[in-house]
């Protein structure tokens, strides 16, 4: 049986949700990562400091008794968003970053921005700041294939703000293409990447091939085998511009399963670590998973790396139908099939 030992990994990107779902997402994503970058799209965003600690404390809560893990904070970028409030948030020490949501790109967006460079005041007090800045990269113009949105977004958007701020720090969440790839690598050490298991695991095809499964839907869509290909090769390449952003995106199975419009996300929290191992592994580059998800991420946010480690074991084990989710259901990825990763200990 093999074995791979690596530094506790941490998860740049996911959402938890609030109130009485906290109790099941925060207790998976504490059972192997040691910190998180907590997404800000709840009703109403997280837009103001109060606001942020006030969640902070809520996941706290629920965090198992005996699990050492730490939210790391981020706040929504609104129109209302001041140079004010980048000052405020900085000097709480607890929020890392804040989120450009394009309006009607995904799941609770519609508080976010329409004309980006209305953000230029806030983004130059970010660069002096130091705060960082996470973009959900898709133009919501719906004359645009809904494939060729984050490409888009590039020229239209990304582009521009690299070249006009320098010197902030961007992560380009959840990439999907290999224009993407290609941007990232070719832009500054100021710019980073997150990429989420499930586009590595998975293309269009999964999604749509013989009827449409809900289960893979979300946002960024996902694409081409051409462009899954590309993002393995990016994230097991041992370049320290990728690193792991889960995009865990729990929704209540009847939202999933709508039929008048199903909720874009795929929850992974239950096993991200031990799929990523799956997607590693099938390339032979399980040495390169310790970057990816332990290194990287936190030498971009300026944070230590974790000191404790993790085991991994190639094990099968089986995935619940479904998990609890307050008062509702929640479907799992990989629901009643198996992993063939499995995480035996932490020390």
């Amino acid at each position: 049986m093999r074995s791979l030992t690596i530094a506790r990994p941490d998860d740049w990107h996911i959402h938890l949700r609030d109130g009485a779902y906290l109790s099941t997402t925060v207790p998976d994503l504490a059972r192997v990562f040691a910190r998180a970058i907590i997404m800000p799209n709840l009703l109403p965003p997280i837009d103001q400091v109060q606001a942020a600690e006030a969640y902070r404390n809520q996941i706290i809560q629920a965090i198992p008794p005996g699990i050492r893990f730490e939210p790391l904070m981020t706040m929504y970028l609104t129109e209302q968003t001041s140079a004010s409030t980048i000052v405020e948030a900085k000097k709480c020490g607890f929020v890392h970053a804040f989120k450009l949501y394009p309006a009607g790109a995904t799941t609770n967006s519609n508080a976010g921005i329409s004309a980006i460079k209305s953000l230029y005041p806030v983004f130059e007090e970010m660069q002096k700041q130091g705060m960082h800045l996470c973009i959900h990269g898709e133009v919501t113009n719906n004359e645009v294939d809904i494939f060729d949105r984050e490409a888009a977004f590039i020229d239209e958007s990304l582009l521009p703000i690299t070249k006009d701020f320098p010197k902030l720090k961007i992560i380009f969440e959840h990439i999907t293409t290999i224009e993407s790839i290609d941007f990232v690598k070719e832009a500054s050490n100021n710019v980073a990447a997150t990429i989420t298991v499930h586009h590595l695991l998975y293309n269009r095809n999964h999604m749509l091939a013989g009827g449409m499964k809900p289960l893979y839907y979300c946002l960024p869509i996902l694409k081409r085998n051409k462009h899954q290909q590309a993002l393995i090769t990016a994230a097991t390449s041992g370049s320290n511009k990728f690193f792991l952003g889960t995009d865990s995106a729990p929704h209540p199975r009847s939202a999933k399963e709508n039929i008048c419009g199903c909720a874009a996300g795929i929850y992974t929290a239950h096993a991200a670590i031990e799929l990523y191992a799956e997607a590693f592994d099938l390339v032979n580059a399980l040495d390169k998973l310790e970057g990816f998800s332990s290194f990287y991420g936190p030498d971009f946010y300026g944070l230590e790396r974790n000191k404790d480690k993790i085991t991994l074991t190639e094990e099968s084990w089986q995935v619940p139908a479904t998990l609890k989710f307050g008062e509702d259901i929640l479907v799992p990825l990989r629901s009643e099939d198996h992993i063939l990763w499995k995480v035996n200990n932490s020390t």
